[in-house]
């Protein structure tokens, strides 16, 4: 006897995302930041020739420039999407993990490895200090995790004052270097880790942190839809990789331009 007779199939499945698919949007949203930031801002425009002024009445004159200037900011826009992604899967990596130290050293790692490339990119320069990769942030945010669950036992005001002091000087870490997106890394990672198990809190917060960039509260969609499957593993230093290797990619676009 057929049994399936009679049964409604629902109309609308919840979405299921794993943190594999956490990574790819994340890496695919930083690489629409670099392409705008980098390939059309400073090798296709070259912004930095413009004041504030020049470049509306040049955009006012030339319709093609003004229609790059626009794909530009958006996927710069689009790229922010990245940084509460990154944020949440630093605090669910560190939580998983069984070596942090490693941990800790290999993304400090990477984020030296990507300067140069950085530079190259943002800069059209091998070194300049001015601005420093994203990574350091996320190795920023890191260590403080680090250092927040040296004393996750505490209680009572102290405690919290001490918490407080330890991601207030992260942050300061963050400003200090002149981090891309390092103070919103840094307070994301602490309301990811200290709301983590209070899924409404942590969302309405850091949405709210989020809105500096946008477009970012957009991935909280995703992120409230996270399985916990962590498939892939054997593929995260392909992630790790992407980092300076697409910088580098896009830094010899553009000064070849």
């Amino acid at each position: 006897m057929n049994t399936t007779i009679g049964r409604r199939t629902p109309a609308w499945k919840l979405p299921s995302i794993s943190g594999f698919g956490l990574k790819l949007f994340a890496c695919a949203a930083t690489l629409l930041y670099g392409i705008g930031a980098s390939v059309i801002q400073d090798g296709i425009i070259h912004l930095d020739q413009y004041t504030r002024e020049s470049l509306s009445q040049a955009m006012s004159e030339d319709s093609h420039l003004m229609t790059m200037a626009g794909v530009g900011s958006a996927l710069q826009m689009i790229g922010g999407m990245a940084v509460p992604l990154f944020a949440f899967l630093l605090v669910e990596g560190f939580r998983h993990t069984s070596g942090r130290r490693k941990y800790l050293l290999t993304v400090s790692a990477f984020a030296l490895l990507s300067e140069v490339p950085w530079d190259l990119a943002m800069q059209q320069s091998l070194w300049d200090l001015s601005s420093q990769n994203a990574l350091f942030g996320t190795a920023v945010s890191l260590a403080m995790l680090c250092v927040l669950d040296l004393f996750k036992e505490g209680k009572g005001v102290m405690a919290g004052l001490l918490r407080v002091c330890i991601t207030g000087g992260a942050l300061v870490w963050t400003m200090a270097l002149r981090v891309r997106f390092g103070p919103s890394m840094v307070l994301l990672t602490a309301i990811f880790y200290f709301f983590y198990a209070r899924n409404v809190l942590k969302t309405v917060l850091g949405i709210l942190v989020s809105l500096v960039h946008v477009t970012a509260p957009l991935s909280f969609y995703l992120i409230w839809f996270y399985n916990e499957e962590r498939k892939h593993r054997e593929l995260k230093y392909a992630f790790y990789l992407f980092y300076p290797l697409h910088l580098l990619l896009l830094g010899l676009i553009t000064v070849s331009m």
